[in-house]
């Protein structure tokens, strides 16, 4: 039997502990997060290139007129404070004083500490809490409390918090208003996997929540300071033994993925139809992203592509050595510099053949084989880049006094910027990628949604209040 849901005291007033994840570039916005908070949730804004309007209302584009990427860069900021600080206002109306708004932001995106000083500047009173993940983000605690709102790390092991504590939270343990527990295996999006960690060996969440209120405990935080469990929660029934558990404190839940079909949510009418359709499988837990994190999204044709581009793939070495005894024939320019092995340049050959005509070099020395198409495209976004992260491998970017990581731009990757921005209004929800919790094949099965049923956010709140 369900135990149910008791409210919580968070930012000094009554609330569910229910809390909406905040998805990137237009995936959440005023409308959801307002709604989540208005139904006496925790709504999230997220802070990541938000829309922003025109006297008029109207969604203003976010296009890049600077010819050089450290303007661009300098654009792009100017977009996501803007844009973030127009969405919490409006969220601010839409919850009528009830529950509270969140803010989230990724610690890896381009400019993150300059973006989230703006938009706190200009939303006193409005934000309770930041939530940020994606990466280590020591300076939170920092930035919270020069702006006196509460802050919730996003981490994904005990380790990852008490490394956080130690170096800097524990200066500001008044301020933090909980600790986000991401599933690495469960959750959309970009995901907090270690290198020690199997990325096909999903762990189970309890023993790794345990420990991190170990880890909290040890640092003399009280069992009062919530861990929100974030990846795979799609109803509290199957969370049961949680909630009221000694050994793991007070606990509230973060949904992320079912929030994406309800009428406020601001996804495309396609995309949300695209989510009715998923099988168990679908979504997969992949390496492309130019973060350098895991991240999961929908394997669709985009995604497919991307895995077949890394598929048609070989080493190379710039001089004769073992095996690699065979000058590379197709693909390049200047074949002195190309040795292979026998059977790699057998495959290239085939891959020639087939139209995949243009070889690519990685930064590990390799080469992936490409059309002519993909090519110009992939050069295309290269030379685009406006610097939405704080390092893309995709690009060679990097918000330090070079603009460069050092690396060769990787062509295995892709522009995250334009792909999100692209399904976010409207684009073909096949070629572009789309995050998702591995739980969203449940849409399909879920008796909430039969008959091709979407609920308002109010709707679905009550829904989850059930238990189911």
């Amino acid at each position: 039997m369900f135990k149910g849901l008791k409210p919580i005291v968070y930012g000094g007033r009554e609330v569910w502990p229910l809390v909406e994840g905040g998805k990137g570039v237009s995936a959440t916005n005023h409308m959801s997060s307002g709604a989540w908070a208005a139904a006496g949730g925790i709504g999230t804004v997220s802070a990541v290139n938000a829309d922003s309007y025109d006297p008029e209302g109207r969604i203003i584009p976010q296009v890049y007129r600077a010819l050089t990427r450290r303007e661009r860069h300098e654009e792009l900021i100017q977009y996501a404070i803007d844009g973030a600080v127009a969405q919490v206002k409006r969220a601010f109306e839409v919850a009528g004083g009830k529950g509270a708004i969140n803010i989230n932001v990724l610690w890896e995106m381009g400019g993150a500490q300059r973006v989230l000083q703006g938009v706190l500047e200009r939303t006193k009173g409005m934000v309770t809490g930041v939530t940020c993940g994606a990466g280590m983000p020591y300076k939170l605690s920092e930035i919270a409390a020069e702006h006196g709102v509460q802050y919730l790390p996003i981490v994904s092991s005990g380790r990852a918090f008490r490394a956080l504590w130690k170096r800097a939270y524990s200066k500001v343990a008044e301020l933090l208003g909980a600790v986000v527990y991401e599933d690495p295996w469960l959750a959309g999006g970009h995901n907090g996997l270690s290198n020690a960690e199997d990325p096909r060996a999903p762990q189970d969440p309890y023993p790794r929540v345990k420990e991190l209120r170990a880890v909290m405990r040890e640092g003399g935080i009280a069992d009062s300071v919530p861990i929100v469990m974030a990846g795979g929660v799609w109803r509290l029934d199957e969370w049961n033994d949680w909630i009221d558990n000694p050994e793991l404190g007070q606990i509230m839940f973060q949904f992320g993925t079912r929030p994406l079909l309800t009428q406020e949510s601001p996804i495309p009418p396609e995309w949300k139809a695209r989510l009715m359709t998923l099988e168990e499988g679908d979504v997969l837990l992949h390496k492309f992203s130019p973060t350098g994190f895991y991240s999961s999204a929908v394997r669709n044709p985009f995604l497919r592509a991307l895995e077949a581009r890394s598929h048609r793939q070989i080493a190379y070495t710039k001089d004769e050595i073992g095996d690699h005894a065979f000058q590379l024939d197709v693909g390049v320019n200047n074949r002195k510099n190309y040795w292979v092995t026998k059977g790699d340049l057998q495959h290239a050959r085939e891959w020639h053949a087939a139209g995949y005509t243009e070889a690519m070099k990685t930064p590990d020395d390799t080469l992936i084989f490409v059309t002519p198409e993909e090519q110009a495209m992939i050069r295309k976004d290269q030379a685009d880049c406006m610097g939405c992260l704080s390092q893309c491998s995709f690009s060679s970017w990097a918000d330090n006094e070079k603009n460069s990581t050092g690396r060769l731009a990787d062509p295995r990757s892709f522009c995250i910027q334009k792909t999100l921005q692209d399904i976010a209004h409207g684009g073909d929800v096949e070629q572009n990628l789309m995050f998702a919790g591995h739980a969203a094949f449940r849409f399909k099965t879920d008796p909430f949604y039969s008959n091709g049923f979407v609920p308002t956010v109010k709707q679905l709140v009550d829904r989850i209040l059930t238990g189911a």
